[in-house]
């Protein structure tokens, strides 16, 4: 079954309430034949003690698009896991948004890896990301 772009974001943010993805504000944007980008506001609440965002902050919405990417695009009867997370940090931003995109690199059965972009508003690179993932039979 064929899902609609509004159908697989709408899917996506559901799944994210009441978890980590709420709390940071993290939203499912955009999705296309092989990407899905997530975005997320830049305020206080994702600041490192000098008024800039986070890396924790910038490597959880990384996680989270990769996570969501790698359930998307492989067997949905599969639950996903990530295995590993790497981020290099290039350039700082104290507000506005920043807008993670997830590529393939690898779309194994069982395991992905995934190239992850974070920019700003004005496509500014922030971090470069790569995200391990795990695909598993889901638990009974």
């Amino acid at each position: 079954m064929q899902y609609t772009k509004e159908e697989v974001l709408a899917q996506a943010n559901k799944a994210s309430k009441n978890t980590l993805m709420e709390t940071l504000e993290i939203e499912m944007v955009d999705f296309g034949p092989d990407y899905l980008v997530a975005r997320m506001p830049v305020t206080s609440k994702v600041h490192q003690p000098d008024g800039v965002l986070h890396g924790g902050a910038t490597a959880a919405l990384a996680e989270s698009v990769g996570s969501f990417a790698s359930v998307i695009f492989t067997d949905s009867n599969l639950m996903v896991r990530g295995l590993e997370i790497t981020a290099n940090h290039v350039k700082s931003i104290r507000e506005g948004f920043v807008f993670a995109k997830a590529t393939f690199l690898h779309k194994g059965r069982t395991t992905q890896l995934l190239d992850i972009r974070v920019t700003d508003q004005d496509e500014n690179l922030i971090s470069i990301c790569k995200l391990s993932t795990i695909s598993l039979p889901k638990k009974k």
